[in-house]
C-alpha cells in the first residue's frame, strides 16, 4: 500500500500550447452551433415575414424583419469571430512545428559541437597528414619492388603465395637439368647371364 500511494505520478505530455489549442477549438464549435441555430431561426423568421405580409399584417412583417436584420449582423461577427479562432489555432500548431525545429536544431548543435571537442582540427590535419605519408610510403616501397624484383622472382613470389592460402608452405626440390645416362647393353646382360648360371645349381640342390 505504502508502495501505491507513495509512487510519483508520471509528468503530462500536455503541454500549455496543448491546453490553449483546446480551449481555442472548443470555442470555435460553440460558435458554430450557435451560427447554425441562428441561421436555421433566420430562416424561419424571414418565412414567418412572408406569411405576415400576405396576411396584412405590414407593421408586424416589418419589426420581424427588422430584427432578422440584426441578427444578420450578429451572424457576420460570429463568422469573424470563427475565423479569428482558426487563425490563432493555425498560429500556435505552426509555432510549436517551428519550436521542435528549433529544439532539434540545438540538439544536433550541441552534439557537433560536442564531437568537435574529441577531435579537432589539428587531429584530423594530423591524421590526414600520416595517412599520406602512409599512402606515400607504400608507394615507394611498391616502386622499389617492381624495379628489383625479376621476372622468376615475382613466379616464386605468387608460388609461396599460393602455398600460403592453402595452409601449406611447400619447398619443392630442383628439377635436375642434366641428362640421365644411358645404361651399357654389356650391363644389361650381366644380370641374365647370372641366371643361366645358378639355374643347374637350384635343379640339383632339388633332386
Amino acid at each position: 500500500m505504502g508502495n501505491v500511494f507513495g509512487r510519483k505520478s508520471r509528468p503530462s505530455r500536455v503541454t500549455e500550447q496543448d491546453k490553449a489549442i483546446l480551449q481555442l477549438k472548443q470555442q470555435r464549435d460553440k460558435l458554430k452551433q450557435y451560427q447554425k441555430r441562428i441561421t436555421l431561426q433566420l430562416e424561419k423568421e424571414r418565412l414567418l415575414a412572408k406569411q405576415l405580409l400576405k396576411d396584412g399584417r405590414k407593421e408586424k412583417a416589418l419589426l420581424l424583419l427588422k430584427k432578422k436584420r440584426y441578427q444578420d449582423q450578429l451572424l457576420d461577427k460570429t463568422e469573424n469571430q470563427i475565423s479569428n479562432l482558426e487563425r490563432m489555432v493555425q498560429d500556435i500548431e505552426f509555432m510549436q512545428i517551428e519550436m521542435k525545429v528549433i529544439e532539434g536544431l540545438k540538439v544536433g548543435n550541441d552534439c557537433l559541437k560536442s564531437m568537435h571537442e574529441i577531435m579537432s582540427i589539428e587531429d584530423v590535419e594530423r591524421i590526414l597528414d600520416e595517412t599520406q605519408e602512409s599512402i606515400e610510403y607504400q608507394r615507394q616501397i611498391d616502386e622499389m619492388l617492381a624495379g628489383a624484383l625479376t621476372q622468376e622472382d615475382e613466379e616464386a613470389v605468387l608460388a609461396e603465395l599460393e602455398a600460403i592460402t592453402q595452409g601449406e608452405d611447400v619447398t619443392l626440390p630442383e628439377v635436375p637439368t642434366e641428362p640421365i645416362p644411358e645404361v651399357p647393353e654389356a650391363a644389361k646382360a650381366e644380370p641374365e647371364k647370372r641366371e643361366a648360371k645358378n639355374k643347374p645349381d637350384r635343379e640339383m640342390l632339388a633332386a
